[in-house]
């Protein structure tokens, strides 16, 4: 397993209230504390965190457990939960270390608070890898004073007490006390030193790594008792819709509000003032609708009469830009990698494949739009959404309002899905502005999908530019890439036209194929639209290019794609990441991830095996296959498609294989990996968000629309691969996705002999129709 930083620390916080209002109390509490700074203080860039995020990953995280005198044991989780289980995985942890009977374990969620819970952001696979270890030391801490708790009352060496399931037994006398009974007196204890806790072997695990652990919160969210935000409710609560402007940094110019005014239920016209751009996270601004009742401020947005100012990217227009972004491409770009001459390798090569992709715009448009609900009243401030980075969001409201931080409260409910989008708490900030308005009441501000989709931080539109030469044995001797994207970082600040080291980093620069020439390059990109942070990021585009350009080039030198994929990545061997690219892996430390070809090798191979590859399939079916590393996890898949004559798709099986290290929930991770087949294949098939005049085209899932039932494979197998060794975790809920896209669109070659290089795939689909009429 891997190894905690030197500053890992537990801390005896049961007499001092600190969870006090959370619902978290008890006779003993312990708080699980791992000080990043030092371990990670040399991979934070200054002005952003390490994932672009102004606060960064590296603050110094807290995760509270309790033992109450009932025995009921709580865990108090600092991350959000949006579907991917880190409430039950992480409580797991804890049960297990603790031998703590599951019927007695609950989870509270925290409210955002860094002094608190630390950095709370819940993005980039990692809340439990970064957590695993110290929950597990946590539990067994607690463990461990429950025992010597039970030894002094008994007065018999702690040495013959042991604790199991929920209860501590001295083994001679086979006398038993509750961890209940317990608890008070362990409170009184000094937590043990880090180096004299005894932690399981996995072969005394109880829920680690086991299948059928019930979901902590399961029962809740099958019965409608979950709390998300559009169930958050108060008596006299108001209600607030919002006309936006359809263009990034438009305005009003003029509005009137004469006809909505007299909507009944209606209360009151607010506008709401942008902020100059770049953005961030702040409202775009337009005009509020309030009223009694949601029904009457939809009625009221309607009833408005407003004229627009577009501002600077009124002619934002998808199609001309997209000929923009494959010119640039074409064209030499900034270096951001450079080995060997790769001038004088395509010089000499026998041959030369070049190839260009592209990837539009994608919304998240998670099932539950954003929602959120503020009260505001004498100088404090408490709002209540599904949040992703419940800090962030505290802090922009109290800038917004004018407030010091600690009069701003945040409660964080379930989300019905979030994929990066909530990240951002524009919508938030817009609930607490309009409060102020109302002091003392509550007021809901409800998005609709098609506010969502016209308003959201989309996934960066990209072009891909690979050439490469090819020696005598159909392998590749230089290889040249170029990106071409608009970059998130052009959210905090003017000017940020490349892309940025962690999104580089992605997929991009730390290519671990055994080519010996090689430049990348990333040219310019001018954003016009907010881009944001979507599932897998910036390893969509490069995943997808780099994963197509090799089956071509195996094509090519008419050689199995599997064979080939395997001499391309040479011998096993692990690679510093640092010699691959500027700054960037994922967070992690090099020398405990570093990028092994071994595992790549490995992944590949379990999923063709589970595929049979190679086999003889009817006309019009095929096999592709895919393999990425993002998230310091390594994924394959292979894809099984049918191409009817008249276009249609079917996919009709997906063999995934995983190496994400060690396997905590080994149910959840496979579920993540078939929900992330299924999002990909929407990507793929159907994913377009398209502007023109600077506006989104489509409105709601008639026009962009995600996998329906009928794209979804008939069958999912997730194969989850041991790796060799010790290793660290790798991530799960991200590394899903970027292999689907390529691998697909590899099996459509594979059937049809039709190439596809630009997504979505619906419009190749169509040309094949055509021609085969």
């Amino acid at each position: 397993m891997s190894r905690l930083p030197n500053d890992f620390a537990l801390s005896n916080l049961s007499r001092r209230g600190f969870l006090k209002g959370i619902g978290a109390t008890g006779a003993l509490v312990l708080a699980a504390s791992w000080g990043w700074q030092d371990a990670l203080a040399e991979d934070k860039p200054k002005k952003f965190g390490a994932d672009g995020m102004p606060n960064g990953w590296i603050d110094d995280p807290k995760v509270y457990v309790s033992i109450a005198a009932d025995g009921t044991v709580t865990v108090v989780c600092n991350r959000s939960e949006m579907g991917q289980g880190v409430r039950t995985s992480l409580t797991m942890v804890v049960a297990d270390e603790l031998e703590a009977d599951w019927a007695h374990v609950k989870v509270q969620q925290a409210p955002g608070d860094e002094v608190r819970f630390g950095n709370q952001d819940t993005d980039g696979s990692r809340s439990m890898r970064h957590w695993y270890e110290p929950m597990r030391r946590c539990g067994a801490a607690a463990r461990t004073m429950l025992e010597q708790a039970a030894a002094a009352q008994w007065k018999v060496p702690v040495g013959e007490c042991r604790a199991q399931l929920h209860k501590v037994i001295h083994t001679p006398s086979g006398r038993v006390l509750g961890y209940g009974e317990l608890a008070s007196a362990a409170s009184a204890l000094p937590v043990p030193v880090r180096d004299s806790l005894r932690l399981k072997q996995p072969s005394e695990f109880r829920y680690i790594g086991k299948e059928g652990t019930k979901a902590i919160d399961g029962d809740d969210i099958v019965n409608g008792r979950a709390v998300y935000g559009a169930d958050v409710h108060f008596d006299g609560m108001l209600y607030a819709v919002i006309a936006r402007p359809a263009v990034y940094g438009g305005k009003v110019k003029s509005v009137d509000d004469s006809a909505a005014l007299k909507v009944p239920g209606v209360l009151k016209v607010i506008q709401i003032e942008p902020r100059p751009l770049p953005s961030e996270f702040q409202p775009l601004g337009g005009v509020a609708v309030v009223a009694s009742n949601t029904w009457a401020a939809l009625k009221g947005r309607e009833a408005l009469k407003i004229e627009w100012d577009d501002g600077p990217n009124a002619s934002y227009d998808s199609i001309a830009y997209r000929k923009e972004l494959e010119a640039a491409s074409l064209k030499p770009g900034k270096v951001v990698r450079n080995t060997g001459d790769i001038e004088k390798a395509i010089g000499s090569a026998a041959s030369t494949l070049e190839a260009s992709y592209y990837l539009p715009h994608l919304a998240q448009a998670p099932m539950e739009p954003m929602v959120a609900i503020a009260r505001y009243k004498e100088g404090v401030c408490e709002a209540w959404a599904p949040s992703q980075a419940p800090q962030v969001t505290r802090e922009r409201i109290a800038e917004r309002l004018g407030l010091p931080f600690d009069n701003v409260t945040f409660n964080v409910t379930l989300l019905g899905g979030g994929f990066g989008r909530k990240s951002k708490p524009d919508f938030v900030v817009e609930a607490a502005i309009l409060a102020k308005e109302f002091p003392g009441k509550a007021v809901r501000v409800q998005w609709t999908r098609e506010d969502d989709i016209h308003n959201s931080y989309f996934h960066t539109v990209s072009a891909e530019y690979l050439k490469a030469g090819v020696g005598k044995e159909g392998l590749p001797s230089a290889w040249l890439h170029r990106t071409v994207a608009p970059s998130i970082t052009a959210l905090f600040a003017p000017g940020m036209n490349h892309e940025a080291a962690f999104e580089l980093g992605m997929g991009f620069t730390n290519m671990a194929y055994a080519i010996p020439n090689v430049r990348l390059e990333n040219p310019e990109a001018t954003v016009h639209t907010r881009v944001g942070w979507y599932r897998s990021v910036s390893n969509i585009p490069h995943g997808f290019a780099i994963q197509s350009f090799v089956d071509e080039l195996a094509h090519e030198a008419k050689e199995d794609p599997l064979k080939y994929q395997i001499k391309l990545l040479g011998p096993d061997r692990q690679i510093d990441p640092r010699t691959l690219s500027e700054e960037w892996n994922y967070g992690e430390s090099p020398e405990r991830y570093p990028i092994d070809t071994g595992r790549m090798r490995t992944v590949l191979e379990t999923a063709a095996k589970a595929a049979g590859w190679g086999r003889k399939l009817p006309k019009g079916r095929g096999l592709g296959l895919a393999v990425h590393y993002s998230f310091v996890t390594y994924v394959a898949a292979v894809i099984e498609v049918e191409v009817k004559d008249d276009g249609t798709l079917i996919v009709h099986k997906t063999d995934i294989a995983v190496d994400c290290g060690p396997q905590i929930n080994p149910e959840r991770i496979r579920s993540q990996f078939e929900g992330a087949c299924v999002m990909g294949l929407g990507n793929a098939v159907w994913g377009e968000i398209s502007f023109k005049d600077g506006k989104v085209q489509q409105d709601n899932f008639h026009m962009y629309e995600v996998a329906r039932m009928s794209l979804a494979p008939k069958e999912v197998a997730v194969y989850l691969v041991t790796p060799p060794g010790e290793v660290p975790l790798g991530g799960v809920g991200e590394p899903g996705v970027p292999p689907i896209a390529p691998a697909l669109c590899n099996a459509i070659f594979a059937a049809t002999g039709q190439r596809i290089r630009s997504l979505p795939v619906r419009y190749q689909l169509q040309g094949w129709q055509k021609a085969q009429a």
